[in-house]
């Protein structure tokens, strides 16, 4: 199983989602994960996995406001599909007509 270091910024949304789904009520301190690089830089970090790689999530304080957005962002995405589809099961409703009211009887 490959492991990468990486930004949040640099994720692509299939992995954004599963950070989300992974820490649905945040990170905790037990969920960190501390690296010591060789340069002596230490960095902070989350897990996702996928089923071939683990992906050690850099923390910073804008993680933090990314997953708020994020989940922000899919809500509305949610609603919007939500609200389109009632609008096209309310169209299709309200335009059921019989034969009568078509006309179809008259002679034009």
């Amino acid at each position: 199983m490959k492991r990468i270091l990486i930004d949040y910024k640099k994720l692509s949304h299939d992995v954004a989602a599963k950070l989300i789904d992974s820490y649905p009520d945040g990170y905790g301190d037990d969920d960190i994960i501390t690296i010591k690089k060789p340069n002596g830089e230490v960095i902070d970090a989350v897990e996702v996995q996928t089923e071939d790689t683990l992906y050690l999530v850099k923390i910073s304080k804008s993680l933090s406001n990314f997953i708020a957005s994020f989940e922000e962002t899919i809500e509305k995405e949610l609603d919007k599909e939500l609200i389109a589809s009632e609008f096209e099961q309310d169209s299709f409703e309200n335009f059921e007509t019989t034969s009568e009211e078509m006309g179809e009887d008259e002679d034009y």
